[in-house]
């Protein structure tokens, strides 16, 4: 009697924010897609990352890891994050061991230093994922070992790498425009849920769950200085650090339409509706622009290592489908001032065009491919 194969399973290792996850979520269903099963998917993550609530419903396993990242300076915390380490890695050999995956994908984060370092120290083929286009500290450090790096743009410094473009979930996915020239399919539906007038021009705000103080700022103040602009429509979510701070009512019907909100669920009808986004550039959110189509005024994190969110905006602005503001430029008058000029210019559907022609739809496909392509499947 013949014996059964013992199907070796993939695992994705990564996480902490859901710029790391949401596109390793698509990727996991993208091979579910391709044969692979739910069960032969495992997930390593961070037991202080996001993963903890948005992975198990995808009924992938997750096992999480102890500890922190390290800091990119040096703090008494960082001795103990580094102990942390050393137990997350001694955790991650224990589970690669035990496992003995077909291949280790890593999309960045603390969690994927412990396990890239065990799929090297057990000759599991390694796949990285880079959502951005200056890659993270943990896919630079791994990059020489793995066997392929899926990159969303050209020119992103990794070893082996080919661009696939930052995968997106597929309700993003369906609000894609079939042509350039169009809007997204979902645009009415959307607009009546955010109740917002016909003929109004929407402007959506966005900066995470946490939100951005600076942009927070310069969105209330615009507000302030185009109340009287009856043809406007402001949706602006405002995060929960921030919602004590800034919240306020609408304003009358002839004036601005505001609407401000702790936390938005359904970021999917809000680019549905959008005219144009203001927001920050992490590699998802420049993503699901694209893939949507929706025209912004990006505004990069200066802290952002390698200052990686100005080279995902570029990536935008550099087709004319958005604009870059310095953060110190983030300002009412900043606003006023870049938001009239593509108004007053008509340049709203150029720059759709343009957004639309750099989003990458089959991109989780085209990662999942490569993957199979690694393991020989």
């Amino acid at each position: 009697m013949s014996r059964r194969s013992v199907v070796r399973p993939v695992v994705i290792a990564g996480g902490g924010t859901a710029g790391h996850i949401l596109p390793g979520l698509s990727i996991a269903a993208a091979l579910i897609e391709r044969g692979h099963s739910v069960n032969d998917i495992a997930w390593i993550g961070s037991s202080r990352g996001q993963e903890a609530t948005l992975v198990p419903p995808s009924g992938i396993a997750l096992s999480l890891l102890p500890g922190r990242g390290i800091q990119r300076r040096l703090t008494p915390t960082n001795l103990v994050s580094a102990a942390g380490l050393l137990v997350a890695a001694v955790q991650a050999l224990w589970i690669i061991g035990r496992r003995r995956p077909a291949a280790v994908l890593c999309l960045g984060g603390y969690a994927s230093v412990a396990a890239a370092a065990a799929a090297v120290v057990w000759r599991v083929p390694l796949i990285i994922a880079e959502q951005n286009a200056v890659p993270g500290a943990a896919n630079r450090a791994f990059g020489r070992f793995a066997a392929a790096a899926a990159v969303p743009f050209e020119g992103v410094d990794l070893p082996r790498s080919t661009v696939t473009g930052n995968p997106v979930r597929a309700e993003i996915l369906a609000l894609r425009p079939a042509q350039p020239s169009q809007r997204s399919p979902l645009r009415d539906e959307a607009r009546a849920a955010l109740e917002v007038e016909e003929g109004r021009i929407l402007v959506v705000a966005f900066a995470g769950s946490l939100g951005s103080r600076r942009i927070n700022e310069a969105v209330a103040g615009f507000v302030e200085a185009w109340a009287d602009r009856s043809d406007l429509a402001v949706h602006h979510v405002i995060g929960r650090r921030d919602w004590d701070t800034f919240q306020r009512p609408g304003v009358a019907p002839d004036e601005i339409a505001y609407r401000c909100v702790e936390y938005e669920e359904r970021m999917d009808l809000v680019l549905a509706a959008a005219d144009l986004a203001v927001c920050r550039s992490g590699g998802t959110t420049v993503a699901e622009l694209a893939t949507v189509g929706v025209p912004s005024i990006l505004v990069p994190l200066p802290i952002a290592p390698g200052d990686h969110q100005r080279f995902n905006a570029l990536a935008l602005a550099n087709v004319d489908a958005a604009v870059v503001l310095n953060d110190t430029d983030c300002t009412p008058e900043g606003l006023v001032r870049e938001i009239g000029s593509i108004l007053a210019e008509g340049r709203r559907d150029a720059m759709a065009a343009g957004a639309w022609s750099q989003g990458r739809p089959n991109a989780a496909a085209d990662v999942a491919a490569l993957i199979d392509g690694v393991i020989g499947r």
